[in-house]
């Protein structure tokens, strides 16, 4: 049994660690131009806070929620300045590119933020600082391990990445020191019990996006990067409201993420809402969604950074968390629709992608409205649904991004059709993006047992958003098995074998791929223990006594289809690695090399490829519709607040 006092000491010491740590990598990194040093720097980096995030996890099982208050004065003023400084340099870039609109919504939360915290200051003073659960344990693995791991693999990959664009100056210094910031920002996030603390935190992953996403430096990509600045600026804008609300209406005693909830819906609910509608923007939710997918222009790192461990999962974390307040409440079953017609509407539209990448940014969208549907219902069994998405949609989609880049490394291409038979030319890396794959819609792999969970959920939110829910879920699952299962057909599609060129890939991205794959794996036998030490006492201090989310028939159930997974791998290696290669009947005489000879003796090659029905399901005219449908939604939740707030 570890001593309270010192239980204390190491929580303390390893927030602030995990907080402070990768800034020191981040300044390094910053500076270093030798690729051998900042192979290096990275790699103990890296490996450093996925230590700490995973030690802080091992201590956390099994404790009750603790708060700390870090003994050194002026951090406010600190914040103040350093929200002040970020603002000017927004300003300042946004002018040269004639983005007046984000200079409006950047001043605005600066006047926001700044009223929040001198309105507040004596509460700021008084709140905790930070917080530590299971939740927040969960999350800085999520964001230790996977966000380090994407840095690893992005050694390798940013070579190649210079190598393909010789025309682009070397900001690789620059890169890897944001890479490392984000890291530390997410820490401090999903730590902050203080909102304003929180809020600040929220505003430097809004920054670290933002460079991100214009790395390339292209008219594209800046143009990306701003309407991905844009967007979370609009949304973000509701952030700094809720602080307002709080200390306006219910005493700055309440600027505490723990006591805030701990209050109830009588007090809590305007402001979960107001912050809910934030998280809806930075995690990609229509009608922010376009900023997500507009992102996809930046180097692949990127993509996995903000699609896995940090930016879009800010805005799912922060609208979990509230998730108690929102239970039996009618503005929490509007936030759970906008949630579900985004992952109707991503899914439907993801059917209609070739290119990989736009296939796993909508996907991404997609899984997110989910759990934010599960939030928003906001019951027990919901939230354990959407804490078990989270993990499972960040370890799976991380895989599946890192894999499509340096297949596109490999062959040119990023789209699936050019993906067709991987097998023979990259039979290692084929095999990792079929787990991956999985992963996202398959028995016994977490993400489906999460949508079981998510159905039995919804069947006991209030009517009929229930029903609505459980309709919206069927539907989207069920083109979700037909984009997923396209791909799978793809790889798995036998042709003429090639030389292998797995042989160009680096060493760090084999240790991120195989790392992710393991997890991918591994994480399947963990849900039992996941649930019974981290997530149900998590759930019984939030909401009380609760009954067992896992009967002992399920169990069996999961048991069984955990055995799938051992066998598997084991029928995929023989697909990959055939004993012979079988020539194929195609309605003629088919011949070598897969050309298939007709009744006239000519030689035509065979190919095979997917429908993507553009015109059943158009990217254009879905989006347009869902984002109308939820501007419609986020209209009534801001109705009802100014009529609650008006009583």
């Amino acid at each position: 049994m570890i001593d309270t006092n010192l239980l204390s000491v190491m929580y303390m010491e390893l927030l602030l660690f995990l907080i402070l740590f990768p800034l020191i990598p981040a300044i390094m990194l910053y500076y270093l131009w030798s690729e051998n040093i900042r192979g290096i720097v990275v790699t103990i980096g890296a490996g450093l806070t996925a230590l700490g995030s995973i030690l802080l996890l091992a201590i956390t099982t099994g404790q009750n929620q603790s708060f700390f208050t870090v003994p050194v004065s002026g951090i406010a003023i600190l914040m103040l300045i350093l929200e002040i400084l970020i603002a000017g340099y927004l300003v300042i870039v946004s002018l040269k590119a004639k983005q007046y609109l984000v200079i409006g919504f950047v001043l605005l939360q600066l006047i926001l933020i700044g009223a929040a915290e001198w309105t507040g200051l004596q509460g700021h003073a008084e709140t905790p600082d930070l917080i530590i659960d299971q939740f927040s344990a969960i999350m800085a693995v999520i964001i230790g391990v996977i966000g380090g791991l994407i840095c690893i693999y992005a050694l390798g990959y940013m070579r190649e990445y210079q190598k393909h664009h010789p025309d682009l100056f070397d900001q690789r210094p620059r890169f890897f020191a944001v890479l490392f910031l984000f890291l530390s920002a997410m820490f401090g996030l999903v730590f902050s019990n203080n909102l304003i603390w929180m809020y600040f935190f929220w505003e430097v992953t809004t920054l670290c996006s933002f460079l991100l996403i214009r790395y390339p430096e292209t008219s594209e990509a800046i143009s990306n990067a701003f309407r991905a600045l844009l967007y979370n600026l609009i949304g973000g804008a509701c952030f700094p409201l809720a602080i307002l609300f709080i200390i306006l209406t219910g005493g700055p005693e309440n600027l505490g993420l723990g006591s805030l909830i701990a209050a109830g819906p009588a007090v809590a609910l305007i402001p979960a809402c107001l912050i809910a509608i934030a998280g809806c923007a930075k995690s990609a939710q229509l009608p922010f969604s376009s900023w997500l997918v507009g992102a996809m222009v930046a180097p692949t790192p990127v993509s996995a950074l903000l699609h896995s461990s940090t930016m879009v999962k800010a805005g799912v974390y922060v609208i979990a968390r509230f998730a108690p307040v929102f239970e039996g409440q009618i503005l929490g079953m509007l936030i759970a629709l906008i949630g579900g017609v985004t992952f109707l509407v991503a899914s439907c539209i993801a059917v209609s992608q070739s290119n990989a990448k736009k296939v796993l940014a909508y996907s991404t969208i997609a899984n997110l409205g989910l759990i934010v549907a599960c939030a928003g219902v906001g019951t027990p069994e919901a939230l354990w649904a959407a804490i078990f998405l989270i993990i499972f949609h960040a370890i799976s989609k991380s895989l599946l991004f890192l894999s499509v880049g340096t297949v596109e490394h490999r062959i040119g291409s990023r789209d699936i059709e050019d993906m067709t038979g991987l097998a023979g030319p990259m039979p290692r890396v084929g095999l990792m993006m079929l787990i991956g794959i999985a992963g996202m819609f398959l028995a016994p792999f977490g993400m489906l047992i999460s949508k079981w969970a998510s159905i039995h959920a919804f069947s006991q939110a209030v009517p009929p958003f229930g029903m609505i829910l459980i309709i919206i879920l069927a539907y989207g699952s069920a083109v979700t098995v037909f984009f997923w299962a396209k791909w799978m057909g793809k790889l798995l599609e036998v042709r003429k074998w090639e030389e292998s060129i797995e042989f160009a890939i680096s060493k760090a991205e084999w240790v991120a791929l195989i790392i992710l794959t393991a997890l991918t794996i591994i994480a399947c036998f963990g849900i039992a223990p996941i649930s019974t030490y981290l997530l149900e006492p998590l759930l019984v201090s939030m909401y009380g006594p609760i009954s067992p989310l896992i009967s002992q028939s399920n169990m069996m159930i999961m048991v069984l289809m955990l055995a799938l997974i051992v066998v598997l791998p084991m029928m995929l290696m023989k697909i990959f690695v055939p004993k012979r290669n079988l020539k194929r009947y195609m309605g003629g005489v088919t011949v070598e090399n897969g050309l298939m000879e007709g009744s006239l003796g000519m030689k035509r090659e065979v190919s095979l490829g997917n429908l993507y029905f553009e015109d059943l399901f158009p990217e254009a005219g879905l989006s347009r519709y869902g984002s109308a449908f939820t501007i419609v939604l986020i209209a009534m939740v801001a109705l009802v607040i100014l009529v609650w707030g008006a009583i």
